[in-house]
């Protein structure tokens, strides 16, 4: 017996599965109010869905995938996560890092956070074809290529439906670099269906 359902035969509660969340700015509520961003309102869905989750959000506006694997070993030692979740890879683009140190670097985090026993759920970003169509076409497949190999879980591109759509101007604040307060439900929209799968 699972100790889920243990838990439920003697009438106790599920044990509560915590998340932890490292990523950059699109999910530290950069230049938004407090609560208003992707990472809160995956909070709320949880509590909606009377799901026993609570969410450790340790993203930091600008870090890079260096700066979370630097940071990545106390986090799951203090928290214990059973989930992880890695938004990372953004700036080290913005920055024109070589992709082979950030696929590395999101390879390690991986390989850490499962080494713990946590489930990972990677989540991809995509860069403007100004930056080269070859270097965005690398970029966006480097996500898909550590979820493969590590086989974790993958969300292909966190800014779907915002950063590509009709009018993206519209939905991004005054530098356009970071999404409004109502491109967030959009974006726990893409992450949501596949994290609900990992979840007990």
């Amino acid at each position: 017996m699972g100790s889920c359902a243990a838990a439920l035969a003697a009438g106790t509660p599920p044990p509560t599965q915590t998340i932890l969340v490292v990523g950059d700015s699109l999910s530290a509520e950069y230049g938004l109010k407090r609560g208003s961003g992707w990472v809160a309102l995956l909070e709320n869905r949880l509590k909606t869905e009377k799901l026993n989750a609570t969410v450790i959000n340790a993203s930091i506006s600008g870090d890079t995938s260096s700066g979370g694997r630097s940071r990545l070993g106390a986090l799951l030692s203090q928290h214990r996560p059973s989930h992880v979740i890695i938004e990372l890879g953004g700036n080290d683009a913005l920055r024109g890092l070589p992709l082979s140190l950030t696929e590395d670097n999101l390879s390690q985090m991986t390989q850490a956070a499962q080494a713990v026993g946590a489930r990972v759920l990677l989540v991809g970003m995509q860069i403007p074809p100004n930056y080269g169509r070859d270097y965005a076409d690398r970029f966006a497949a480097m996500f898909v290529a550590v979820a493969k190999v590590h086989k974790a879980a993958l969300v292909p591109f966190l800014l779907a439906g915002v950063g590509d759509s009709t009018d993206p101007t519209q939905m991004f604040q005054a530098d356009r670099i970071h999404p409004k307060a109502e491109a967030h439900p959009i974006m726990l929209t893409n992450v949501w269906p596949v994290l609900r799968k990992l979840l007990k």
